[in-house]
C-alpha cells in the first residue's frame, strides 16, 4: 500500500552561497490581492527556485495550481541501494509536470539533487516492487520499463501511452526482475559510446522529453 509523502510546510528556499543574487526582493508599492500570496515573502522577498509565475505564491498555493496543470504520466524509481539519483529524478519529473514520483524500497532517499522540488511535487511510498504494481494495475497505469535490456525497444521507435508510469531502476542493477516481469514493455535509449549505460536520472529525463513531446507539443503545432 502506498503512502504519500507529505511536503514539509517550512519556508523553502534552495541551498545559496548569496541569495541576494537569486530570485526577487521585498515586493515594491501596494501590496497584491489574492490568498495565494504569502505576507512573509512579500514582505522580505521569494529566492526560492521556482518559476516567476509563483514568485511570491505560497507554497500550499503552489502545489494547488500545479495539480490543476499536471500531466497523466507517473514516473516511479527503485532504491534498493539509496541510489542518489533519486533527487535528480524528482527536480526532472517536477520540470516536466509528471503527475507523481513513486519510490519503490528503501523509504530514505536523498533529496540534496532534488533542489527542494520535491516540495511541491506529490511524492508516494511503495515498500515492494509488488505494491508498486498492484498501485498501478489499480489504477489502470501500465508499467513502461525504461532499461537497456536485451530485447528491449528503441524508445525513440515506440509511442509512449499517454497515461502510464515510467519506472527507473537505480544505477548499475538497472530494474529488478520482479518490475522487469511487471512491465508491458522494456524502451531503451540509443547510445553511440563506449559505456554500457547512462545515470538513471538523464535516463529519467530523457523518457520525461519524449513523453511530453508526443503528448503536448504535437497538439501545439
Amino acid at each position: 500500500m502506498s503512502e504519500q509523502v507529505v511536503p514539509s510546510s517550512s519556508p523553502d528556499s534552495a541551498p545559496l552561497t548569496d541569495r541576494s543574487e537569486v530570485g526577487v526582493g521585498p515586493w515594491e508599492g501596494p501590496w497584491p490581492e489574492g490568498a495565494h500570496y504569502d505576507p512573509e515573502l512579500l514582505a522580505n522577498g521569494d529566492r526560492r527556485n521556482v518559476v516567476d509565475r509563483y514568485r511570491y505564491w505560497r507554497r500550499e498555493a503552489i502545489v494547488a495550481d500545479l495539480d490543476t496543470r499536471r500531466h497523466p504520466f507517473h514516473v516511479a524509481v527503485e532504491n534498493w541501494e539509496h541510489d542518489f539519483n533519486i533527487g535528480s529524478v524528482v527536480r526532472t519529473a517536477n520540470a516536466f509536470g509528471a503527475r507523481a514520483v513513486h519510490i519503490v524500497g528503501r523509504r530514505r532517499w536523498n533529496r540534496r539533487g532534488a533542489m527542494v522540488t520535491d516540495r511541491y511535487q506529490h511524492i508516494h511510498h511503495h515498500s515492494t516492487a509488488a505494491d508498486l504494481v498492484a498501485w498501478a494495475d489499480a489504477h489502470d497505469l501500465p508499467v513502461i520499463g525504461i532499461d537497456n535490456l536485451p530485447g528491449s525497444v528503441p524508445l525513440e521507435t515506440c509511442p509512449l501511452p499517454r497515461d502510464c508510469v515510467l519506472v527507473f531502476g537505480q544505477e548499475g542493477p538497472g530494474l529488478s526482475e520482479e518490475v522487469r516481469e511487471a512491465c508491458v514493455s522494456v524502451l531503451s535509449i540509443a547510445q553511440f559510446g563506449s559505456t554500457r549505460s547512462i545515470n538513471a536520472g538523464a535516463a529519467a529525463a530523457v523518457a520525461m522529453h519524449a513523453w511530453v513531446r508526443a503528448h503536448v507539443f504535437h497538439q501545439t503545432v
